[in-house]
């Protein structure tokens, strides 16, 4: 046995045809792999998957994209992107080798099916598995002898085998002979200039040796590396840790960010020097909160896994605990700033700079940005925002309610505001000029460092 999964290569007499068999769709889909005639399907064409499959036609694989989202078909299919940092001339540039659609009954088509699907958590904090098992399922209904399934979506240890795999199952092919399955977390950073799908080393785990050796073929085509381990277990695993090691980083500054603040200690100056120490030391930054589709959630998958064992992940919990606060703490910030001014929250004029979870993307999800505005409304004040890369608020399952768009920046419209409160740091902003025509600027992320001029307005939070 290999972690609960039966060997291959029996040599009883029952088990010879399907041996043979199974030998014989291996070495067919590795030859397809390694000759680039493979077919290569991705479900969810998001901030993960649309780079993943232009990393696959870049290296002229055909790709056929899948996605619930009839609207982003229609995108793609016109050579249109919907995402800031992916433009529409990669799109087009991929078009002789990619195509869109929404017609799950496709999927026998493709001789790879990679899952690139969301795994939100629930109000109660649990695992939201819906989008991986609903695509599981519709893999499952059009399965074929010959295929490979990769899931690529973060989530606890034990999915792939435990969730995925049964649901696979129902079409009654056997795993190792005639379908093959592995896991290999995303690594995707959006709009970091610095690395692509291609550049990213990719950590690889197989159900059996077969399925792991299909996988790491098929990502060494267009990956700089291919990392294998020894089970979809670890790799889920190591994904977790990545994302854990990052929320626990982030929750250490923010607590120094509070401490610091009240000790009259500039934590970014403090940050600066520690880096400077050429080992035992990495610069995490500080911020209104977390945002994004990893960082905070994926540490809760392994806190809700680690309960069913028993066990409790107390740095997680106090990490979740200090990040999930920093946008009160913010708040605070702003208060007292207006206090400082002789305003009260309730019917000031707030406007938020920056509703993306981070720099330079458009992506909104589970940013700060959203809590930061509930909180904003519920003292009482007028609240508005803008962002260069979101024109309007998305709709997002924790603020339903939340319904705006993003306002223009001109030098009346910042004089007409008690406070502007900058959320993310836009490389598009101008700070000097914001500062100088706003009367009071709260700065959560540092952007105002370098302005030099009316520096009494600025308020670091």
């Amino acid at each position: 046995m290999l972690n609960g999964v039966a060997t291959l290569g029996r040599t009883t007499e029952s088990s010879k045809p399907a041996t043979e068999a199974a030998t014989a769709h291996f070495t067919r889909l590795r030859n397809l792999i390694e000759s680039k005639t493979c077919r290569v399907g991705i479900i969810g064409l998001g901030y993960v998957g649309l780079p993943l499959a232009k990393a696959f036609a870049d290296k002229g694989f055909q790709v056929v994209g899948f996605d619930v989202d009839a609207d982003k078909v229609a995108r793609l299919q016109r050579g249109e992107s919907y995402i800031k940092h992916i433009p529409a001339a990669m799109i087009q540039a991929m078009q002789p080798r990619f195509e869109a659609t929404n017609r799950f009954d496709r999927l026998s088509e493709p001789d790879v099916v990679i899952l690139c699907v969301p795994t939100p958590l629930t109000e109660a904090r649990e695992p939201d598995l819906t989008y991986v098992e609903r695509s599981a399922e519709a893999v499952a209904e059009t399965l074929r002898p010959g295929q490979l399934v990769v899931l690529e979506s973060t989530t606890y240890p034990g999915t792939t085998r435990d969730v995925v795999l049964p649901i696979l199952n129902q079409s009654r092919l056997r795993v190792g002979e005639e379908f093959f399955v592995a896991y290999s977390p995303e690594r995707e950073d959006p709009g970091n200039a610095n690395f692509s799908a291609p550049t990213i080393p990719k950590v690889v785990g197989g159900l059996e040796p077969r399925s792991l050796e299909l996988a790491s073929k098929l990502y060494s085509q267009v990956v700089v590396r291919v990392v294998e381990v020894s089970s979809p277990e670890v790799a889920e695993a190591c994904k977790i840790l990545e994302n854990t090691y990052r929320a626990v980083n982030i929750a250490l500054v923010n607590e120094m960010k509070v401490l610091y603040d009240r000790m009259g200690i500039d934590v970014w100056e403090v940050i600066e020097a520690a880096k400077t120490k050429p080992f035992g030391f990495q610069a995490f930054y500080p911020g209104p909160g977390l945002g994004g589709h990893c960082i905070p959630i994926d540490p809760f998958y392994l806190t809700w896994v680690a309960r069913k064992f028993g066990l409790t992940t107390r740095f997680i919990e106090l990490a979740g605990e200090i990040n999930t606060s920093m946008p009160s703490y913010v708040v605070n910030k702003v208060a007292d700033a207006l206090n400082d001014r002789s305003k009260p929250v309730r019917g000031s004029k707030i406007t938020i700079l920056g509703i993306a979870y981070k720099k330079d993307v458009d992506d909104a999800r589970e940013s700060p940005g959203f809590e930061l505005i509930e909180l904003l409304l519920k003292r009482g004040a007028i609240v508005q925002y803008n962002d260069p890369h979101v024109p309007k608020l998305p709709p997002v399952r924790r603020h339903p309610e939340l319904s705006l768009v993003s306002q223009p920046l001109t030098e009346e419209f910042l004089k007409s505001q008690d406070c502007v409160l900058i959320a993310t740091d836009h490389s598009a902003y101008d700070y000097e000029w914001i500062v100088e025509h706003a009367p009071l600027v709260v700065d959560t992320r540092n952007a105002t460092q370098k302005v030099t001029k009316n520096r009494e307005k600025i308020v670091k939070a």
